[in-house]
């Protein structure tokens, strides 16, 4: 499977190069103080929406990256859409009563409609991994002849509800998120959306593998010895030799257990040997739409010919409890050709997506 086009807006920027700029010099985005969070969010103006049914925060969000890539140009009635979110428009609920809006497949059905698409449409929304498991279905579309062309990617915009259950978690963090560090403290929330025109065939990023698990360990808590999430990396590698990776954006959200987890499931497969960050010091734990955008970051990577990987903002002290990995830095290392991105959600599951620049 190919992506032919991507773009991705957030805190760092409103489109995926300004992103990059800013993030492969380990800049942070845009971040405000509301009590005890630190939230990163779009200060951007993003487009108006006048169907009254659609017109929510995460589908202008959408809308905004969705811009620079024609989709028009697409047959309308073999063009499929796969869209990951976890909170669609559960605040405008609150005001709106308007049932649609707090609906999971709102923004999947936006697009079909706004756009006039004939074919297949869905959502996903399996928490923090939502974006790599939209790859996933976009595959098996595409393998199975009922799509030509799927555009899929992920949105979340900032909501009181994931606020609130993350702070009653006590994971919640109001300075910058620290993750691997021995006082990292929680993790800080951001917004934004990302998305990918996906075909079999054709130029650009390859997507050489996908790998899925679930542990069945906690609804919120990951299991620390890891065993599920190495075997979605291994899985997402097939027969790749662990030290062709390039690259590694961990999921690092700069909690207690998810720390301990992928430590040990990135020590266990790639020992101290291949250099890994998390963006998310810089953009903020997007939620559903995380996967999605650290995805982007990694295509933007492979794409850019950089020997630069994105270095891992923190604040130095490695948490010597954890297994080892090699956190990055700003040093030059080799041409990136092959990126994996890490994404574990609630319930216990994960995803590993493995990139690869062909040129």
């Amino acid at each position: 499977m190919k992506i032919i086009k991507y773009n991705a807006i957030c805190n760092l920027g409103s489109d995926i190069d300004t992103i990059f700029a800013k993030a492969i010099e380990g800049e942070a985005g845009k971040f405000v103080q509301k009590d005890f969070a630190r939230l990163g969010i779009v200060d951007f103006e993003l487009p108006e929406i006048k169907e009254e049914d659609y017109n929510l925060r995460c589908n202008r969000l959408l809308l905004k990256a969705l811009e620079p890539l024609n989709i028009e140009q697409y047959d309308r009635t073999r063009t499929a859409i796969v869209i990951a979110t976890s909170n669609s428009g559960v605040d405008e609920y609150e005001i709106s009563h308007n049932h649609k809006h707090y609906q999971i497949g709102n923004p999947a059905e936006f697009l079909y409609k706004h756009y006039g698409f004939k074919n297949f449409y869905t959502s996903v929304s399996t928490a923090c991994s939502s974006g790599i498991k939209a790859f996933k279905i976009a595959s098996e579309l595409l393998e199975s002849g009922i799509a030509d062309t799927v555009i899929a990617g992920g949105c979340d915009s900032i909501s009181k509800v994931p606020v609130y259950g993350f702070h009653a978690l006590e994971v919640l963090n109001n300075i910058p998120s620290n993750p691997f560090s021995k006082n990292r403290k929680g993790i800080n929330i951001g917004e934004g959306a990302a998305v990918f025109i996906l075909q079999k065939e054709g130029g650009g990023i390859e997507v050489t593998g996908i790998g899925e698990s679930t542990d069945f360990y906690h609804s919120t808590t990951p299991d620390p010895e890891a065993v599920e999430p190495e075997r979605a990396i291994r899985l997402a590698l097939g027969n790749l030799n662990p030290e062709e990776i390039s690259y590694i954006n961990l999921h690092g959200t700069g909690t207690i257990a998810n720390d301990l987890m992928e430590a040990r499931a990135v020590s266990n497969v790639f020992e101290n040997k291949v250099p890994a960050s998390s963006t998310k010091p810089l953009t903020g734990h997007c939620l559903g739409a995380a996967a999605s955008i650290e995805t982007a970051l990694c295509c933007k990577l492979l794409d850019s010919g950089e020997k630069r990987v994105y270095p891992h903002i923190y604040d130095g002290e490695y948490d010597d409890t954890l297994p080892q990995i090699k956190l990055a830095d700003k040093t030059l290392y080799r041409k990136n050709k092959y990126a994996l991105c890490l994404s574990f959600g609630f319930g216990g599951t994960n995803c590993a997506i493995v990139l690869k620049n062909n040129s």
